[in-house]
């Protein structure tokens, strides 16, 4: 949480840390600034202080709206650095770092650095603060960051905010649901009203419209049917015609509009019935996300949940990464993962991590998955979870686990 941001800044034997971007959104600015929109806004913190964050002058109303510290450029003297640097930019912002930091109260010290910036500008940057300004040691750090602890379990708000996005998705999933499930059929296809064949791109731009109308946006849902749905992220060809009784994987991770909070679901749908080979997959994939829920233990180390579902999957015949990390079939990924303004963050549920643990605060999904493209299928199931206050593991995807959408005329074989 943001109120541990000290107490890890200690433990990473960090004094300060600085937190820059350009007009990309830039996800731990925004976590520190409460949302703000601003643009080339940067973050000064210096361990045991308030975080400073400076701007333009044309950013500042916005910028105050962050509850942090606030200063502008101008008035910190960022022209005359830049002119005393004959107009070199990165020259310039090394030196005035510098100079923010010296105003800040430390002359010398290990600074952290974070953010999001296009790759060639922040590699002139670092050459130039380590040519210009040595009197800090600038740290790189890797997985898991500062911000990747701090993310790793959410405030009240935050959950609330979660709470807020997951509600406004499963809405939209329903209005899915009941489009398709009104559909005409016409052999093996749906139609809509206007006697024509309704596509992937449609079901896609039904739920944009419907994610947008909630305050919400899309981040590259996946709808993909049949053989696609057998790749794990084939986001579906948007030409391509809905089919009765073909499985279709529909993930939806939307987040706020304009960036923020994410939620993220999946369902596996068939229309009109379900083949018996989709449905025991199914089957087995329902029990398997019921062993994931079973598994979990305040305090556990999260890879143990993994390890049963791959346990389970393997007892059954399925190849899994366990066996095989190439292969292209069976279940391929990771049982879940972290949730928040980034759609993937800590813990990790995998086998191949084993240092994370399940605690109070964290927000979590589970999705297992069985895929098999050359059989013309895929499975996932996926609910978003948080650990409430007494550890208990809490659902906040209530959307319906049927696979089959019935279909008026449809027999369900």
């Amino acid at each position: 949480m943001k109120s541990d941001i000290d107490r890890l800044m200690q433990e990473l034997n960090l004094d300060a840390f600085i937190v820059a971007g350009g007009e990309e959104f830039n996800a731990v600015r925004y976590y520190l600034t409460n949302g703000a929109h601003i643009t080339h806004g940067t973050v000064f913190k210096v361990r045991g202080k308030d975080a400073l964050l400076v701007c333009s002058g044309m950013e500042l109303e916005e910028a105050q709206k962050s509850g942090l510290r606030v200063a502008t450029t101008a008035e910190l003297g960022f022209h005359e650095v830049l002119k005393d640097a004959d107009g070199n930019a990165q020259k310039a912002t090394a030196l005035f770092w510098a100079q923010v930091l010296e105003k800040e109260g430390l002359s010398e010290g290990r600074v952290g650095l974070y953010g999001t910036w296009q790759v060639n500008l922040t590699i002139a940057l670092y050459d130039m603060l380590f040519e210009e300004t040595d009197q800090y040691e600038y740290v790189a750090e890797t997985t898991p960051t500062l911000f990747d602890k701090a993310m790793l379990t959410k405030d009240a708000d935050e959950i609330e905010r979660l709470k807020s996005v997951a509600e406004r998705t499963n809405q939209v999933m329903q209005e899915a649901w009941d489009y398709i499930a009104g559909l005409k059929p016409d052999g093996d296809y749906l139609l809509n009203d206007d006697g024509e064949k309704v596509t992937i791109g449609d079901i896609k731009m039904l739920v944009r419209r419907e994610l947008m109308a909630r305050g919400l946006e899309d981040t590259g849902m996946i709808f993909a049917q049949g053989r696609d749905a057998g790749f794990p992220h084939s986001r579906g060809e948007a030409d391509m015609p809905l089919q009765i009784g073909k499985a279709i994987v529909f993930d939806l991770f939307p987040r706020e509009m304009g960036g923020g909070y994410h939620h993220d679901m999946t369902r596996t749908w068939c229309i009109g019935y379900a083949p018996r080979e989709v449905q025991a997959v199914y089957d087995t994939v329902m029990e398997a996300f019921d062993i994931s829920v079973e598994t979990y233990g305040l305090n556990k180390p999260t890879h143990l949940m993994q390890e049963a579902v791959l346990d389970y999957f393997e007892s059954k015949g399925h190849p899994t990464g366990r066996t095989d990390p190439r292969a292209m079939e069976g279940y391929v990924h990771s049982l879940g993962h972290g949730v928040g303004i980034n759609i993937h963050e800590r813990p990790s549920i995998s086998h191949t991590r084993r240092d994370d643990i399940f605690e109070v605060g964290n927000a979590v999904t589970i999705e297992p998955g069985l895929y098999y493209p050359e059989r013309g299928m895929g499975v996932r199931v996926e609910d978003f979870f948080i650990i409430g206050d007494n550890g208990e593991l809490i659902s906040i995807t209530p959307f319906r686990k049927d696979l089959v959408i019935p279909i008026e005329g449809v027999s369900q074989k």
